[in-house]
């Protein structure tokens, strides 16, 4: 990790850690923290805003598309990730999709792919050419108000990737995980996402994972009828 955010405020190290501790190890055991913000005061100097428009408004960062874009709003961090643990809230304010997106030195690798009405966390097409494909591991049936807070969790050691969101939790495994693992970004359709309190860690394998596994519906086992949606409806990619 290229950039690490050092945070000199005591209050927010005390309420971030018990943000997190409450957290059981499932795929993975995190460890030292390379990045951290809480985004109540900046965006950071290091994140790349391809699209869209970002500001921190009211203690958090919000995210919004841009008409004239034609393409959802995209945020990243453009560093290396060996095996992590991500974290984050977020809370629609009005947009119709947002997702935790992670690239690959060329092309889309991983995401979990959130709407009002829907959970997904897939492995992404990286080409758009084939013979990879995208393969959706899981597809949940949810019911996201406007101005509730949720927690994304997505984990990542070898080729296995673990995403939670609230109580929704799901995992798979391809081979390509294993490569090179970049870019973490935040994508918004429509308008408004806001984000907070983001912690990247390191991970190891949980000793337990087996055990957690066991728990899990096995990849392509929950897979609830996508919501219905205008045609004109897109959700949002990232470049």
């Amino acid at each position: 990790m290229k950039h690490v955010f050092l945070l000199s405020a005591s209050a927010f190290l005390l309420g971030s850690s018990a943000l997190y501790a409450a957290e059981k190890p499932l795929l993975a055991v995190a460890g030292k923290v390379l990045y951290e913000n809480k985004f109540d005061s900046e965006l950071g100097v290091q994140w790349k805003s391809a699209k869209g428009a970002w500001e921190i408004a009211g203690g958090a960062l919000r995210g919004a598309e841009k008409p004239e874009d034609k393409h959802g709003a995209v945020t990243r961090l453009p560093d290396k990730l060996a095996d992590f643990v991500l974290e984050y809230e977020f809370k629609f304010e009005g947009a119709k999709a947002t997702s935790l997106s992670l690239n690959a030195a060329k092309g889309h690798l991983a995401r979990i792919l959130i709407t009002p009405k829907s959970v997904a966390i897939q492995k992404d097409d990286m080409d758009h050419e084939g013979p990879d494909k995208a393969v959706v591991f899981a597809r949940f049936s949810v019911d996201f108000q406007p101005g509730v807070w949720h927690k994304v969790r997505m984990e990542m050691v070898g080729d296995t990737l673990l995403g939670k969101v609230d109580e929704f939790v799901a995992w798979g495994a391809n081979e390509q995980f294993k490569q090179e693992r970049t870019a973490p970004g935040l994508t918004v359709g429509g308008q408004s996402v806001e984000f907070r309190n983001l912690r990247i860690s390191e991970a190891s394998l949980n000793p337990e994972w087996s055990e957690v596994q066991a728990t899990l519906p096995k990849p392509g086992e929950k897979m609830d009828a996508p919501p219905a949606r205008p045609a004109a409806a897109k959700a949002p990619s990232a470049p």
